[in-house]
């Protein structure tokens, strides 16, 4: 379906895609994570770092970090005993775009 402005309208599979994506930033405490490892000195950071830095618990940030890991916002790597969380290269636009 055409619409006036020369766009076509999102399928159903299309608009629940992006409905589960801003669901997944649509939350104070997930933009500050993302904006927290974006801006980090080396791109990345643990778990313990975030809580740490929003002065909340581990588990409450790790409840936050699996959404974003969910919805391929974040991408973990383990190395040793830490994992480390940074933000998907091919989601890099679109974090950028949402913390503007």
């Amino acid at each position: 379906m055409k619409q006036s402005t020369g766009r076509v309208a999102l399928d159903r599979t299309a608009a629940e895609e992006l409905a589960r994506t801003l669901r997944a930033v649509a939350d104070p405490t997930r933009l500050q994570i993302l904006s927290i490892v974006l801006g980090s000195a080396e791109g990345r950071a643990t778990v313990g770092q975030l809580a740490d830095t929003l002065m909340l618990s581990q588990p409450t940030v790790t409840h936050h970090v699996r959404i974003l890991v969910s919805d391929g916002f974040l991408k973990r790597e383990q190395a040793g005993k830490l994992g480390w969380l940074s933000v998907d290269p091919g989601r890099r636009a679109a974090v950028e775009d949402f913390l503007r």
